[in-house]
């Protein structure tokens, strides 16, 4: 599938220089050039013509590349990998592309719009390997916020002055932005909230008290994230309907018999992830939509962990509802997007009143604004959809099938690195994932080895991932995760590894 181009920001967002220096901004000023911009025209996109220098030639070797390439500092890791190199895949690439088209895309050229991704942590150039919690945030998102708070700064709707006006514009190319990315059929589909847990909780809380009742079933697989299970717990609760989990197989794939055996003329509603945050698997989510609505039953898709992996389209997979957060997308924190289809958004209730949710309100009489807007009380995070708009500017300004292929390889090359260390583990082993790679180690709790990783500047994620059901699947309370991104390369691979490697020898 191809990702149409989504509307450009208003906001002059740096295009990387190819000669900036690594670890810092580019050395113009985006608020003065913000300021500049906005004093000279209307709110129009600025031209953003895609980087072509020597980082886009085609990568024809393995996975593994030189760190100098990628930007990252020269400093090595003092302890080299203690197995010897494993044999991978080339990167699949793109040549680069024409006018109007994505650019070809290599981890190289991502990594250095990544400032964060050039520090060092305990002494160590960082490898960042906790993605699926939060992702980091390229300098075009960076700069557009500042330059938005710096020479922008305005509520929205509204307001008759000028930086009202362009506030709002901004916001509103944020939600045409998402419909795009998403491939709604129009903006009006698309609410902002804070992210995926306050998405499903909005939904739960509209349609599922409108719509659920006694004996009522909410099927939920067995590999959900809580966000995708309480909030359906809550409203079951409270309209005496149910929750029904849906089981794994072993591999963590969804038992698909058993969820055809237990959609009923009761199931009003199936929640599903389209990416396991703790196995990595992807459901075959249009054939479970297509199956539960044949009983009349409709579909929330979590694609929090999906969006910065692959393309989506909510019209395709024919989803009822599906929900996003801006974070795991390069974008800020607190931002977030929920799709529903419009014959159900027109039947939805208010969640919350106050501002920018009405029409006219008196003592006698309220009424309210349409959708989406009647979903969306309060001053919303104006900087946040400015920043998210960035951060889809940025991703889809590459070949979004090459950024899949790429993290397939290093998946694969991952899991033939990982299979070397002693008394190591990978959960779930389903064909279809995305780059989640959570594991056991004999003799070591995942705290600890978090800990001992941090050390060589390597950071994962210890715990139960907010995924307690998936874990006990395998009898486990918790896991370390290593969770793998665009900007991320088999050299980082191999310093976890390594590091791996030394925490066994010294048990």
């Amino acid at each position: 599938m191809t990702t149409p181009d989504v509307p450009r920001s208003p906001w002059p967002s740096a295009a990387p220089a190819p000669d900036a220096p690594a670890g810092g901004l580019t050395s113009a000023d985006p608020v003065t050039a913000l300021a500049a911009a906005l004093a000279t025209s209307t709110v129009t996109a600025p031209s953003t013509a895609p980087v072509t220098d020597s980082l886009t030639a085609p990568v024809t070797g393995p996975v593994t590349a030189d760190p100098a390439a990628q930007g990252v500092p020269s400093a090595t890791h003092p302890v080299q990998p203690t197995v010897s190199p494993v044999q991978s895949t080339p990167v699949p690439t793109q040549p680069v592309g024409l006018p109007g088209q994505p650019a070809a895309f290599s981890p190289e050229l991502a990594r250095r719009d990544f400032p964060i991704l050039h520090r060092t942590v305990n002494g160590h150039p960082l490898v960042w390997l906790d993605n699926g919690a939060t992702t980091q945030k390229p300098r075009q998102v960076i700069e557009t916020l500042a330059g938005f708070y710096g020479s922008a700064n305005s509520n929205i709707h509204r307001g008759a002055h000028t930086m009202a006006r362009e506030a709002t514009e901004a916001y509103e190319a944020g939600r045409a932005a998402v419909a795009q990315f998403l491939g709604a059929a129009s903006p009006d589909d698309i609410v902002f909230v804070r992210g995926t847990t306050e998405g499903i909780n909005l939904v739960a809380q509209t349609w599922g008290r409108a719509n659920l009742g006694p004996g009522d079933d909410i099927l939920v697989p067995v590999l959900e994230h809580h966000s995708n299970i309480v909030p359906w717990q809550l409203i079951a609760k409270e309209t005496r309907a149910r929750v029904v989990p849906v089981p794994l197989q072993p591999d963590g794939q969804i038992d698909l018999n058993a969820y055809a055996d237990l959609l009923s003329m009761r199931t009003q509603l199936v929640a599903v992830s389209q990416a396991s945050n703790v196995l990595g698997t992807v459901p075959p989510v249009r054939e479970m939509t297509a199956l539960a609505h044949r009983y009349g039953a409709k579909v929330l898709v979590d694609g929090a962990q999906a969006v910065a992996h692959f393309p989506v389209d909510v019209q395709d997979l024919d989803a009822d509802f599906y929900v996003f957060s801006g974070h795991k997308l390069f974008a800020p924190t607190g931002i977030g997007a929920l799709y529903a289809k419009p014959e159900v958004m027109r039947n939805m209730a208010p969640w919350q009143g106050g501002g920018n949710m009405i029409e006219s309100v008196d003592f006698t009489c309220t009424t309210y604004a349409p959708v989406p807007h009647l979903l969306e009380a309060g001053t919303g995070h104006i900087s946040g959809v400015v920043g998210l708009l960035s951060a889809l500017n940025w991703l889809t300004s590459f070949d979004r099938d090459a950024i899949a292929a790429y993290e397939t390889s290093l998946m694969a090359y991952a899991q033939q690195a990982l299979a070397t260390v002693p008394g190591l583990e990978l959960l779930g082993s389903a064909p279809d994932r995305i780059a989640v790679l959570t594991f056991t180690l004999a003799g070591h709790d995942p705290a600890t080895i978090a800990d001992w990783l941090d050390r060589d500047g390597i950071a994962i994620r210890a715990g139960h991932h907010c995924a307690q059901p998936a874990l006990a699947h395998y009898g486990l309370e918790s896991a370390a995760r290593a969770s793998l991104a665009l900007y991320n390369t088999s050299e980082e691979v191999d310093k976890l590894v390594a590091s791996l490697h030394r925490l066994q020898q010294a048990a």
